[in-house]
């Protein structure tokens, strides 16, 4: 049969909407052709217009049936040409790749073999079609046909990234170590003070970038991909040093807008931060002394020059001045004396906060073998009740996973504080043991609020979780029962009647909230960024450490013994989901909707189809 035939006869099938008789045609035509392999070819090419991700072309039905049709026919291969005509043969097919489907253009690469052809052969079609700017199919057929080290990274990465496809360029680098690096390095040269990047796009003229692609190129989206690509690739921080200086000098930021702008942090945990974030960096250093200038007082800016010993000639006007007008006793950064705490809080903290009933006596610090075993005794009794919470150093995004530094186990009148950082005592074998028991007892309910995050740096803290992960059962999550209280108005009977929406017109966030909508008083958040890791802990530190999780116990509590006034079903364990009734009413009436369209017929399906897809898109 001549091919030409075939073809016209496919034509002719396809303009007539006759898919049946198509494939009927399909199947005995090919079987009639002295070279099915040559002919495909020959039919392909002289079908109008290019696939372009779609799968209703005629050329995409005809490579899918032929696709059917060589798996009953195994003697039709491409060994069976001269190396020559097969390497000709497979030229033709890679030309038919450019703007395609995957699944076509998978299936001509499977049938003619592409990936054995020479890879020179292969570079060079790669390199025509970035010269012709089909950037995304270029590298989506060189990460199919396995060509990452063949080709100039930078080529083919950074239109990519210009065009808003870091995704794609991920991909490509994906697996290969050496590309991967590249990648983040190129990135992290992007986050250069002195970056522009039209010197970039002056070496890709043709490509025409819209404000958001230019939007996306700017230092702070790229510190946070570098982050990002920093910890999925595994490479050293110390290789990135411009987006960790970005990241700090924000996070520097950051912390002076919380203390001096908010005031809402102490100047302990200021100071704790402002060291950690600045470390040895001799340009933060400057930065700070700069911002305490501007937002504070020369006497505070130069203390910190003088702590940094920051040269004369870096100072910012006044500082010099101010250092040699400071007495000896005020040369030093000096903290309040923490021994000096006390654990019952002034009268002003009893009234505006939720308090823990609880001595300090009750309060057991767990940092060797003895008070571990007492604590694994009490918390591990069936038929109990524990308030699960964690803390851990703020790295305000220098470093992606944290690891736990403390622990925090409340059962009725009594609270176990389980000091990670202590020596050593990370390191006790049955430690991880302990924590497989606990999660894993359905028989043991276990309290928490938002546990993702805590599980996470539990896992970066033990490696072995990670591998095997811990089996949860008997968990509850007041997250989602918080959610579900939201979603409506409740009736609060303390104080009298009266009708509260959880969240609404208040400054209270998380479980803040839910305390003080359901105990009166919500918790008292000024330590949650503390230094968790460094020791001794604050009284204040502590009060808090234990105030998080001893809440969890009387929330608990509370919500039990008149659930039906929160909305809440009588038994509390059974909300798993924190998806919203109102969600669930608006899918069940989306799908009551569609079976009446559906019992009207075709037409008004149709239409109410566009105004259920129009509504949606309002909806999200």
């Amino acid at each position: 049969l001549d091919p030409f035939m075939l073809r016209d006869q496919f034509f002719e099938l396809w303009n007539q909407n006759d898919l049946p008789m198509l494939h009927l045609a399909a199947i005995q035509g090919f079987s009639k052709l002295s070279e099915p392999l040559e002919a495909l070819l020959t039919i392909l090419e002289s079908c109008p217009g290019k696939q372009k991700g779609r799968n209703h072309t005629l050329g995409y039905h005809i490579l899918m049936e032929f696709q059917t049709w060589i798996k009953e026919h195994p003697q039709v291969k491409l060994s069976s040409f001269s190396e020559d005509k097969a390497v000709d043969l497979q030229r033709r097919a890679l030309g038919l790749l450019s703007d395609t489907n995957p699944t076509f253009r998978d299936s001509l690469i499977n049938i003619y073999q592409l990936k054995s052809l020479d890879p020179s052969i292969l570079r060079l079609y790669i390199v025509k079609l970035q010269a012709l700017n089909c950037y995304k199919e270029a590298i989506t057929l060189s990460i199919k046909l396995g060509l990452q080290t063949e080709l100039n990274t930078m080529e083919m990465l950074v239109p990519l990234i210009l065009q808003d496809k870091l995704p794609l360029a991920e991909s490509f680098v994906k697996g290969h170590s050496e590309l991967e690096q590249q990648l983040v390095l190129l990135l992290d040269s992007w986050c250069h003070p002195d970056f522009n990047v039209e010197d970039i796009r002056k070496q890709f003229p043709h490509l025409s970038l819209s404000k958001h692609y230019t939007a996306q190129i700017q230092p702070k989206m790229l510190t946070r991909h570098v982050l990002r690509l920093m910890e999925k690739f595994k490479i050293d921080q110390r290789l990135c040093p411009n987006a960790l200086h970005k990241r700090r000098l924000d996070s520097l930021r950051y912390l002076m807008f919380k203390t001096f702008g908010e005031k809402t942090m102490t100047e302990e945990n200021w100071t704790d931060h402002v060291q950690y974030v600045v470390a040895d960096d001799l340009l933060l250093q400057v930065h700070l002394v700069q911002m305490l200038v501007k937002y504070c007082s020369l006497q505070k800016a130069s203390q910190w020059s003088l702590r940094y010993n920051i040269p004369k000639d870096q100072l910012p006007l006044g500082v010099w001045e101010a250092q040699q007008s400071l007495p000896p006793d005020l040369q030093q950064i000096c903290l309040n004396d923490i021994t000096q705490e006390k654990w019952v809080p002034p009268q002003s903290h009893w009234q505006k906060f939720y308090q823990v009933p609880l001595t300090k006596d009750k309060v057991h610090f767990v940092d060797r073998p003895e008070t571990f075993h007492e604590c694994q005794s009490i918390v591990l009794k069936e038929g109990g009740i524990v308030g699960v919470d964690m803390e851990w150093q703020p790295t305000f995004g220098c470093v992606s996973t944290q690891t736990v530094a403390l622990i925090q186990l409340a059962v009725l009148d009594q609270v176990f504080l389980l000091d990670l950082c202590a020596r050593g005592f990370c390191q006790q074998s049955d430690l991880v043991g302990f924590i497989r028991a606990l999660f894993s007892n359905r028989n043991i309910l276990k309290l928490g609020y938002s546990m993702t995050g805590d599980l996470k740096c539990l896992s970066a803290t033990w490696p072995e979780l990670s591998e095997e992960p811990l089996r949860m059962e008997g968990m509850l999550d007041l997250l989602r029962v918080h959610q579900k209280i939201q979603c409506q108005k409740v009736n609060r009977v303390q104080n009298g009647p009266r009708e509260v929406l959880v969240g609404e017109d208040s400054a209270e966030k998380g479980l803040s909230l839910l305390v003080q909508q359901v105990l009166g008083k919500p918790l008292d958040k000024t330590e949650q960024m503390s230094n968790w890791e460094k020791r001794p802990l604050r009284i204040s530190q502590i009060r808090y450490a234990v105030a998080d999780a001893y809440c969890l116990l009387d929330v608990y509590s509370a919500l039990s013994s008149n659930p039906a006034s929160y909305g809440l079903p009588a038994d509390l364990r059974s909300i798993t989901s924190g998806q919203s009734e109102t969600s669930k009413g608006k899918k069940q009436k989306e799908k009551q909707a569609k079976k009446t369209a559906q019992a009207l017929g075709n037409e008004v399906t149709c239409q109410l189809g566009v105004l259920l897809n129009s509504q949606g898109c309002q909806n999200r």
